[in-house]
């Protein structure tokens, strides 16, 4: 079993990702309808579909650039609150690893540990809060947890991505404390926050990449 993500992995990742949200255009559009302007899956969409055209003509190997070059995409081409918060988590996981064309599961952990803090930082959203938070935090902590202990990435990603589920599905129970949602008050209990359903869906699409495309190619 690889130890390791490499460019092309991870290239095929953010193509399967972006292909995952366009897809969805209709289903977060629904869910932003319940609580907010109802134009979270069209300006996804719109951001993804850039993205996808960005990096599928891409040839490099540098990881860091491949996430950065996603995330300036869709500060410039998603509107909303959503471009800033979607583009720093891709610029600052880029960050983490530039120069580099593999990325293991320490690296790749601390690649969306440094995006979540940099998330928190802008917004000041924490878990419990209605956000894309709830999904991203515990993902994150699963990844860091199952690199103190050793894990191999694929049962990393496994735990990572049942934590961004479980996180997702819990803002159905939650009362919105940011954004627009807010203004609900408990209306806003009962649905699912469209942003931590992208977490959900980027990292069952991390793992689905992994499980495709790396053990195929051990």
């Amino acid at each position: 079993m690889r130890k390791t993500l490499d460019y092309n992995s991870l290239r095929s990742f953010l193509l399967n990702f972006s292909n995952a949200i366009m897809e969805k255009k209709d289903y977060l559009t629904e869910l932003d309808a319940a609580c907010g302007d109802g134009d979270f899956g069209v300006n996804m969409y719109l951001g993804f579909k850039r993205v996808y055209e960005s990096i599928e003509k891409l040839n490099g190997n540098d990881v860091g650039n491949l996430f950065e070059i996603v995330g300036k995409t869709i500060l410039s081409s998603v509107g909303g609150a959503s471009g800033p918060v979607f583009g720093i988590l891709f610029i600052e996981a880029g960050k983490a690893v530039k120069g580099k064309n593999e990325v293991t599961l320490d690296e790749l952990a601390t690649m969306f540990k440094n995006a979540l803090e940099k998330i928190r930082l802008r917004g000041g959203a924490k878990v419990g809060d209605k956000t894309l938070i709830d999904a991203l935090e515990p993902a994150v902590n699963a990844l860091i947890t199952a690199s103190h202990k050793k894990e191999d990435i694929y049962t990393a990603l496994k735990i990572a991505a049942e934590s961004a589920r479980v996180g997702s599905e819990s803002t159905k129970n939650l009362v919105a404390k940011q954004g627009k949602a807010r203004y609900l008050g408990e209306q806003s209990i009962g649905h699912l926050d469209p942003g931590a359903e992208v977490i959900r869906i980027l990292f069952e699409e991390l793992l689905v990449t992994y499980q495709s495309f790396c053990l195929k190619n051990n």
